[in-house]
């Protein structure tokens, strides 16, 4: 995190003092080979690595080490997606200016300077907030990890090129509803504090079954935080910020928080009730539940409706997050591993599959309304067999990573969260049915429709670009045919630290 921290502060500097021409090379750098060492320290480092530092306010053990190494990989993939410039001299999905009005004087003065390397460290500081929200040993840490890994994401949804209003209402509707999920988790924060004298997880935990007479603050408090913590996963009620913020931020920080910001909030999810709720599951369980099953019914339904691409991700994404936490509710060691398993799969899947999107151009815009993908097959068929694929994953085809990922969450559930878990199992098949078509839908109109409308281009990625896109797809087939080394080391660090 240290190392995070670092290179983010570097970038801000960079930005300051750095002359015009050299600042992409020099942040892009700084920002990736920060990334790679991060890593680099997790995977020969991990087991002496492993601890309780802060005063209890950090803690380092295998589940936070596995999720943060995630965090950095799908971090550094959706990194090189940003810094795409297609032959442009600043990256291409970003304007050069936030603030200035679209078509103005301003912003062709700031196109000419071509000042768009702000998203560099403003990424970096939003994975710093990534890897310490799992690692968070008691709730005040972990409110601070949300807002460090949100504000520069309430700023980079409001940088696209094009569309710029779109764009600045999609930040604007983030920036408001992600506040009051955060006042929602401070309220849950202050309550459990009444009820156990303490903001630490592991206090937290010791004290529910031994304080009575206060059962109210701890029922109370962990619905609020639940709130917090369910609208940054996206699930339902707590959803409808995810289609508008998909569809108007920039498609590579659509990919990269789609799969970045559920990988650490379901991390920070995962300590929550393990840790320090464990103890009083007969207060909430029933409302996780339901949540689990209206996330997956309301995702994969919307998401048929949907015309365009990114908004029938964005609900996607909406089911995906109900499939979770239907493992997440296994309370077992059996589902934390099965958890980390399904957030690796869809995570790499997902910014492939916007790096593939943001590829498709019709007139120099992004073709996101689906009718432009007709008879994609015939133009790109190397572009639609490698989006054909990542939806199949989606859809949970067998021999592919989506399918292991279903089974290992369900299995679990069935396994440990009794008839609870049966029913759920049933409503995540059915609503699988359900995506599965919206899927096929998608491939039947790149392979078997006539293209239709505005001749739709597509463009050639950079070396970076093109291994986003190819370490998703690898991903893909691999975890599907060769799940068992994952799924080991997910189950050997699915150990909480009290």
């Amino acid at each position: 995190m240290l190392i995070v921290a670092g290179a983010a502060l570097i970038g801000v500097l960079v930005e300051a003092f750095a002359p015009r021409a050299a600042r992409f090379t020099a942040q892009f750098a700084v920002a990736m080979l920060g990334l790679l060492a991060a890593f680099a320290v997790i995977a020969m480092r991990a087991p002496a690595m492993i601890g309780v530092t802060l005063s209890g306010a950090v803690v380092v053990d295998g589940p936070a080490l596995v999720f943060q190494g995630m965090v950095l990989l799908m971090g550094a993939a959706g990194l090189a997606l940003m810094a795409e410039r297609f032959g442009g001299r600043g990256p291409d999905a970003f304007t050069p200016s936030g603030s200035s009005v679209p078509g103005s004087q301003a912003e062709g003065l700031a196109e000419r300077l071509g000042t768009t390397t702000e998203v560099f460290p403003l990424t970096m500081f939003a994975l710093l907030g990534m890897m310490l929200f799992p690692a968070s040993g008691d709730l005040l840490t972990m409110f601070v990890a949300l807002e460090v890994l949100s504000m520069p994401l309430y700023v980079l949804t409001a940088l696209a090129r094009r569309r710029r209003l779109l764009s600045q209402e999609a930040a604007l509707k983030y920036f408001l509803l992600g506040s009051f999920s955060s006042a929602f988790f401070l309220f849950g924060a202050a309550l459990l504090y009444g009820y156990a004298g303490s903001l630490n997880l592991g206090e937290i935990g010791r004290a529910v079954g031994t304080v009575s007479g206060r059962g109210g603050l701890l029922a109370a408090g962990a619905l609020l935080l639940f709130v917090g913590l369910l609208f940054k996963v996206g699930a339902v009620p707590f959803h409808s910020w995810t289609p508008d913020v998909y569809q108007g931020a920039p498609t590579p920080v659509t990919g990269f928080m789609a799969a970045c910001t559920k990988v650490a909030a379901f991390g920070a999810l995962l300590r929550l009730v393990y840790v320090g709720l464990a103890g009083s599951r007969w207060d909430w369980e029933l409302v996780l539940w339901i949540v689990a099953g209206l996330t997956m019914v309301v995702g994969s339904v919307l998401s048929v409706s949907q015309t365009d691409i990114k908004r029938l991700l964005a609900y996607s994404s909406v089911a995906h997050a109900g499939f979770i936490l239907v493992g997440l509710l296994a309370i077992d060691r059996a589902g934390i591993a099965a958890v980390t398993f399904y957030l690796a799969s869809y995570g790499f899947a997902t910014i492939a599959a916007f790096g593939i999107v943001l590829l498709v151009r019709a007139r120099g815009s992004e073709a996101t309304h689906i009718s432009q993908w007709a008879g994609l097959g015939r133009r790109a068929p190397v572009l639609a067999a490698g989006m054909g694929l990542l939806l199949m994953g989606f859809a949970g085809i067998p021999l592919t990573s989506g399918f292991t990922a279903k089974f290992a969450v369900f299995a679990a559930a069935v396994a440990h969260a009794g008839a609870a878990g049966v029913v759920l199992t049933v409503i995540g098949v059915l609503s699988s049915a359900v995506t599965a078509y919206v899927y096929f839908r998608i491939v039947v109109l790149m392979f078997f429709s006539e293209p239709g409308g505005a001749p739709v281009d597509v463009l050639r990625p950079s070396a970076g670009g093109a291994t986003a896109i190819g370490v998703g797809l690898l991903t893909t087939v691999v975890l599907g045919v060769f799940p068992a080394p994952l799924l080991a080391l997910a189950a050997s660090a699915s150990q909480f630290l009290w």
